[in-house]
């Protein structure tokens, strides 16, 4: 969940759009990692999706966190909506998934401490209430009915224009999860060749961590459904952004591109003002019909960078957004993925090289073909297990070169948290596939398994 930004104040020239980018640039001493995850909440009797409120809620897990754990609540409307602690927050998604936006932390070893930290917590509340929490990129089962929206004034909003947008827009709010990392850069153009290898490689990622082969109760004949639901929802705010591999793209291409995404809201004195499709250029001329004569300041652009959504975004970091949320060794394999990939430059300039002769439609094929077919997908003579055994390859070399030792100066580096990701390129098997080994096998077709094989 993006929360409303504060402060900044009023927009006077247009260069300060991209200085606010710009102003994440920092050494490399001081880069960071932060990891975002999400999971599905649900009673464990009936399997319904977890309520809002109620004894058994999601309410009810958040006041334990803050009873027992030290979390002050983030209340929006009355509502308790979230949790923030030492630079970490724990949030709701549209539909009641539970997400924690990780603080950012120096290593893997790290966050992945936060993370289990953070699931230990929840499951000493859950257990108690009779509430469980699993990571899929998809709900396997639940209808859009039975998942309510989250009373939030940002997702009303957001769900209004989803129904007029795209074919699958409500469903990535309610039935979807995704595990993120948040990496640093240290110049402009070091974010520029960051994101190329981002957009680029994110297939890979969704390769790599497909985890959602069923919905509504059905296969659906993708390893990433969520992968597919990203595809059809908004072609505005989407997608492999062929613009940002043109000479020339820096933080005022940025720029230029989110200026032309549709607005959803403007946030004032508590509440979302309705801005749904009208246009920020308008707003720094001082002509949005949501605030007639009213001018924009730095943290309604702050808020409007939230509401791009492709496969990697720019702010003061870089996001990586292709992969399904998933069990927990996956939540620490992910941020190694790409801070092997990113955080050393020689690694850095190899996934570079890998990438840099593909044309937009090879990304853009690479990336239908990985939520489809997984380790599986073949696009123009490119096999997806290949390509992915040499990425894993040059991040693993780059997690050895940064050297960031663990477990009190135990382990050597951080490449044992890539053992999940080498599992799968030994066995061609992502999650995706093992679900539907299992229910195709032991579950004999009975989906309700899917919950006690695999909460956290």
């Amino acid at each position: 969940m993006s929360i409303p930004q504060t402060g900044g104040g009023p927009i006077e020239r247009h260069e300060q759009l991209a200085e606010h980018l710009a102003e994440g640039c920092r050494p490399k001493s001081e880069w960071r990692i932060g990891t975002e995850h999400e999971k599905f909440g649900y009673l464990t009797d009936t399997l319904a999706p977890l309520p809002f409120e109620g004894e058994r809620s999601i309410v009810a897990v958040l006041e334990g966190l803050r009873d027992r754990h030290g979390w002050a609540e983030v209340r929006e409307g009355g509502h308790l909506i979230g949790l923030e602690k030492d630079g970490a927050n724990v949030s709701l998604e549209p539909g009641g998934a539970l997400e924690l936006s990780g603080a950012p932390l120096e290593t893997i070893h790290e966050t992945c401490d936060e993370v289990n930290q953070h699931l230990r917590e929840v499951r000493e509340i859950s257990d108690e209430i009779g509430v469980g929490f699993i990571g899929l990129g998809a709900a396997p089962e639940w209808s859009h009915e039975e998942m309510p929206l989250m009373p939030k004034g940002r997702y009303k909003l957001m769900n209004n224009y989803m129904e007029e947008v795209g074919t699958m827009g409500t469903a990535m709010m309610r039935r979807t999860c995704t595990v993120q990392v948040n990496l640093d850069f240290g110049s402009e153009a070091d974010m520029v060749q960051k994101m190329r290898v981002a957009l680029a490689l994110q297939p890979v990622a969704t390769a790599l961590f497909a985890n959602s082969p069923f919905f509504e109760g059905k296969i659906n004949n993708h390893k990433s459904w969520r992968g597919n639901i990203w595809r059809n929802l908004d072609e505005a705010r989407t997608g492999m952004l062929p613009f940002v591999f043109d000479e020339g793209f820096g933080f005022e291409a940025w720029v230029q591109y989110v200026l032309d995404v549709p607005m959803y809201f403007v946030y004032r004195d508590g509440k979302y003002i309705n801005a749904l499709g009208m246009s920020f250029r308008d707003f720094m001329k001082g002509e949005l019909p949501a605030l007639p004569g009213e001018m924009p300041s730095m943290s309604d652009w702050a808020d409007h960078l939230t509401t791009v959504f492709p496969e990697a975004r720019v702010k003061k970091f870089i996001e990586m957004r292709g992969a399904d949320g998933g069990p927990w060794r996956r939540l620490c394999a992910l941020p190694a993925f790409w801070v092997g990939l990113t955080y050393d430059q020689t690694s850095l300039d190899a996934a570079w090289d890998l990438v840099k002769g593909w044309d937009a439609e090879t990304r853009d094929a690479l990336r239908v073909a990985a939520s489809v077919d997984g380790l599986q997908a073949k696009v123009n003579g490119i096999s997806m297990h290949e390509l992915a055994r040499e990425v894993v390859a040059i991040s693993e070399a780059g997690l050895k070169a940064r050297a960031r030792p663990g477990a009190g100066g135990m382990v050597p580096n951080e490449t044992h948290f890539l053992h999940a990701l080498h599992e799968s390129l030994e066995s061609v098997q992502v999650p995706a596939d093992e679900l539907l080994e299992k229910y195709h096998g032991e579950w004999g077709g009975d989906l309700s398994k899917i919950y006690a094989d695999y909460s956290y």
